[in-house]
This record gives C-alpha cells, sequence and structure tokens, in this order.
C-alpha cells in the first residue's frame, strides 16, 4: 500500500507555482461561519414560517441534524485529504474522472451561484434605503442601476481575494465577527419585553402539517441558511495544519451556525404582533416586511436596532459573497488539476491566487444577474446544487471505509459505516423536497456542465494531452442511474411532481433508492491501487513552492 504523507510546511514564500498554506484554525471556522451567516438569517425566519407555522422550528432542528450528519463525513475526509476543492476531488478518488468531473461540476455550480445570490439580498435590503430604490423591479429583477450597482460588488468580491488568501482570511474575519454579534444581539434585545408564547399555538403550531415542514427545509431557505461548512475544506490547500484544523473548523461552524437560526426562528415567532398573522401564516405581513428582521424591530419601537440591521443587510451578505468567490476559483483550481478544465483555471500569481478561476467566478455572476428573479426563487436550485455537491462525499467515505481502511485519519468519524448511508439518504430526501419545479432546471444545467467539461475532456484525451482525464466509466456506471432516478421520483412524487407517490410512502421510496445506489456505487468503485495512484497525483500537483 502506498503511504500518503500529506504533512506541508506551515507557509511558503510561493513565487507563483502554488497556492499557499498561510490560514490557521480561526481563518478556516470564520470562512465557514462566514458563509452559513449571510443572506440567510436576514430572509430564512420569514420564509420558513410562511411555509410552515411555528412548526418551522421543528423545520430547522431537522435541517440542522441532516447538515451535521454531512459535516461529520466532509470532517473525516477533509482531515483524510486536504487538498484545495476537496469536496469536488472526494468522488474523483472514489470513481474516477466520469464521477470526478460530475461532482466537480456540482460543486462549481453551487460555488458560482452564490455569491450573485448575497448581491441580490445586499441590494434587495439597500432598498430601505431612498437612494437605493430604484436599483429592483417589482418583480425582484434589476433595473438597469441596479445591475451596474451589481457588478460593482462581483468586483469588489474579485479584488479583495486578489490581495491573497491571507488578506481574505483576515478581512472575512473581522467581517464575520460582526456576523455573528448582530444576529446574537438582536435575538436577546427583541425577545426582551417582546416574546408572546401564545403565538407558537393562537393559529395552530403545524397548520401545514407534515408536507409544510419538510418543505420548509429545501423551499424556504433553511438548508440553504446552513451550507457553508464545506469552505474550510475548499481552503485545506492553504491551511497549515490541516489534519488538526480542518475537523474542528468543520464541526464547529455548524455547531455555531445551527444554534444561531434555531434562537433566530423562535424569537421571530415569539415577538410578531398577533395583527401580523391574524389572517394566517401563509398571509403574513407587517409594515417593513421586504427587510424582515430590520422591520420587525422598528413594528416593536426598536428602530435604532432596525437601523443596525438595514447596516448589517450589507456586511453579512457582503462576507458570505466573497468568500463564495474564493470558493468559485478553488473549485475551478481542482477541476483543472484533476484534468477535467483547462490549465488556466490551475494557474497562481505571485500570491498564490488562481487569476483565472476569479476572473471566471465573476463573468459567471455577472451573467447570473441578467435573467435571474428575487433571492426566494433561486433558493432551491442553489440548495439543491449545494446537496448533491455534499451527496457525493458519503458515496466516497462507504469506498475509503472499505479500500483505504489503514489510510491516516486525523478524525475518524464513530458509526461512520451507519452515519454514511444514513447521511446519503438524508442528503437526497433534502434535494427531493426541493421539488420538481426546482429540479428539472437543476437536471437543466446538469446537461450543460457535461456539454461543458465533456467537450473538453474528449478534446484532451483526442488530443494526447498530458492532463487527458481518465474517464472510468465502468467505476461510475451509477451515476447514470442515480441522476435520472431521483428525477423520476421527483416527477412522480407529491413536492411539485404528479403526486402519485404520496406523502411518507415517498420518503421511504427516496431512502430505498438511496440506499441501493449507495451500495451499487461501493461495489462498482475504483480499486484500491487506482484510489492510491490518484492520491498521489494530486499530493504530488498541490505541494506548494519553496
Amino acid at each position: 500500500m502506498v503511504k500518503v504523507d500529506h504533512a506541508v510546511p506551515q507557509a511558503t514564500t510561493d513565487s507563483g507555482g502554488g497556492l499557499r498554506r498561510d490560514v490557521g484554525l480561526i481563518g478556516l471556522m470564520w470562512a465557514s461561519v462566514g458563509s452559513i451567516i449571510g443572506s440567510g438569517w436576514l430572509y430564512g425566519a420569514e420564509k420558513a414560517v410562511v411555509v410552515a407555522g411555528p412548526a418551522a422550528i421543528v423545520s430547522w432542528v431537522i435541517g440542522a441534524v441532516a447538515i451535521v450528519l454531512l459535516a461529520l463525513v466532509h470532517a473525516e475526509l477533509g482531515g483524510m485529504f486536504p487538498v484545495a476543492g476537496g469536496t469536488a476531488r472526494y468522488p474523483h478518488y472514489a470513481f474516477g474522472g466520469l464521477a470526478g468531473m460530475s461532482f466537480g461540476w456540482f460543486a462549481w455550480l453551487q460555488a458560482a451561484t452564490v455569491a450573485p445570490i448575497e448581491v441580490e439580498a445586499m441590494i434587495g435590503y439597500a432598498g430601505h434605503w431612498g437612494w437605493a430604490q430604484g436599483l429592483q423591479h417589482a418583480d425582484g429583477t434589476l433595473t438597469t442601476g441596479g445591475l451596474v450597482t451589481a457588478v460593482v460588488l462581483m468586483a469588489v468580491f474579485v479584488g479583495v481575494n486578489f490581495f491573497g488568501v491571507r488578506a481574505l482570511a483576515h478581512t472575512n474575519s473581522a467581517a464575520t465577527w460582526w456576523k455573528i454579534a448582530v444576529p446574537l444581539g438582536a435575538i436577546f434585545i427583541i425577545a426582551v419585553g417582546n416574546f408572546h408564547p401564545g403565538n407558537f399555538t393562537s393559529e395552530g403550531f403545524a397548520p401545514f402539517g407534515a408536507k409544510g415542514v419538510l418543505g420548509a427545509i429545501s423551499s424556504s431557505g433553511i438548508i440553504f441558511a446552513l451550507l457553508g461548512f464545506e469552505q474550510a475544506i475548499q481552503l485545506a490547500g492553504e491551511s497549515r495544519n490541516p489534519k488538526r484544523d480542518l475537523p474542528r473548523a468543520t464541526l464547529g461552524s455548524v455547531a455555531i451556525g445551527a444554534v444561531i437560526y434555531i434562537l433566530l426562528q423562535v424569537v421571530f415567532i415569539g415577538a410578531l404582533p398577533h395583527t401580523s398573522f391574524a389572517h394566517g401564516w401563509a398571509k403574513l405581513d407587517f409594515a417593513g416586511i421586504s427587510g424582515p428582521w430590520a422591520g420587525l424591530a422598528t413594528l416593536v419601537g426598536l428602530g435604532w436596532l432596525g437601523w443596525v440591521l438595514y447596516v448589517d443587510a450589507i456586511i453579512s451578505p457582503g462576507g458570505t459573497g466573497l468568500i463564495y468567490t474564493t470558493a468559485t476559483s478553488r473549485v475551478s483550481y481542482g477541476l483543472a488539476k484533476n484534468g477535467y478544465a483547462p490549465k488556466a483555471f490551475a494557474k497562481t500569481d505571485a500570491r498564490g491566487v488562481p487569476w483565472f478561476g476569479l476572473i471566471m467566478s465573476f463573468v459567471t455572476g455577472v451573467v447570473c444577474f441578467l435573467p435571474f428573479p428575487s433571492w426566494q426563487e433561486l433558493v432551491g436550485f442553489i440548495t439543491s446544487a449545494s446537496v448533491l455537491m455534499y451527496a457525493g462525499a458519503p458515496l466516497a467515505y462507504g469506498v475509503f471505509a472499505d479500500r483505504l481502511p489503514h489510510h491516516e485519519r486525523p478524525y475518524r468519524l464513530p458509526f461512520g459505516k451507519v452515519i454514511s448511508p444514513l447521511s446519503f439518504v438524508v442528503a437526497n430526501l433534502i434535494i427531493y423536497w426541493a421539488g420538481w419545479d426546482t429540479l428539472w432546471r437543476l437536471g437543466f444545467a446538469i446537461l450543460l456542465g457535461y456539454v461543458l467539461l465533456g467537450s473538453y475532456a474528449w478534446y484532451a484525451i483526442r488530443k494526447n494531452l498530458p492532463d487527458a482525464p481518465r474517464l472510468d466509466f465502468k467505476a461510475a456506471q451509477w451515476l447514470p442511474g442515480y441522476l435520472l432516478g431521483l428525477g423520476a421520483i421527483s416527477w412522480l412524487g407529491g413536492f411539485g411532481g404528479r403526486g402519485y407517490i404520496g406523502l411518507w410512502w415517498d420518503i421511504a421510496v427516496v431512502a430505498a433508492f438511496s440506499l441501493g445506489v449507495y451500495y451499487w456505487a461501493k461495489a462498482t468503485a475504483s480499486k484500491t491501487e487506482a484510489i492510491e495512484r490518484s492520491i498521489e497525483e494530486v499530493v504530488v500537483t498541490d505541494a506548494p513552492a519553496h
């Protein structure tokens, strides 16, 4: 067995040959926390209660448990393989080129579209200020002035990233302290003197039943809000001590985010005046609801806090957009390292910044502003793309547990062989709950990725380029059945589909289907020697310059 040593120096004086290892535990954790506490906290509580009523609290708990399961799997894998763009690489190691290319595209698609959404959130809340009222149309799309503003904000994200990962870590850490303090302050200040326990039952605790509780998890922004723990994983190639710090940063960020979001939902429901939901939770309305938390603060006589929250509505989404711009360039860096994208995406400047990937993340963000509507309508799409990306980790975990039992694991997941398939089932349920209207659009985006990356792979193989990927169709034979099968279940199900599969039965079908795919993937995965060879190649190509 090949013994792979991931030990790296704590820092380098790189002159342009690779990523620099400048980020410590706090930088990693704050990268994840800064991604988790973004526009989701500004809108999530209001959107969730409209869909599920006070039972939205249950939705948040289910969502938090789901994310914890996925984070636990990622924590072990991040320690095993501390490489840049890790979430896009685990399936590559386990299942070869075709699966690696597919999950790499899912990861890039998710990362590239978050920053534009955060920009739209910033512009949406900014409508409170008189000078910004003309930046959006009534349907949430951007006016000409809004488009110019959005492009400038994306350019700021990219510009900060060009100063290097150390500057990014310091900038994001400062913003994240603020992003944690403001929600916590809002929770306690609004709750004092404005908490009405009767709000949780006066119109029914779960007026929309189990379907409302489950639908809120994906469609109202709950999972979207909790996403982001993987940012520490994406920066693994720039961590000073990845084996020690990655598991801590991953699990710590999820714990912080889950506690804050559940408290936010409880206080939001408890602080609302009864008149705001007297006609039912689906018709929740009050002055300033377009900026829910700031509007609520003003409504209960805390105008000064409302002003602070309007300011935070610029800082919180801005910090998240900043780190996701970083993530986009690191995922494309990983795709190029694995031979799925042109080598230009792997080029770094004197600060170790993958500059071409940053430029392309800017271009992608600008394109996203053109046809897309409001914040909430994109949440389901991003949630599904994100969780589809996460789903590759449990599959890879199962393979590594069998094929690489003696590989060094700084963090070993207790009961991993149970949690791993369970987390894959949970990931697919979240995708299913997003609904057919979202999933057919995601399917189209996946098809586009196969056209783009597949065309490059075909060209590289045909020209016999040195970085031409090895597409292992045999090891990834389960992948078409997985994607098409999940789409078919969604079309047949009751979340925007035909309704042929009833509630609860659909959960059983998704669970059985997921377990079938999980063990099919394990049985056909790459052989041990091929996995070790892929790992060794990446360690060599990712090694920082000295």
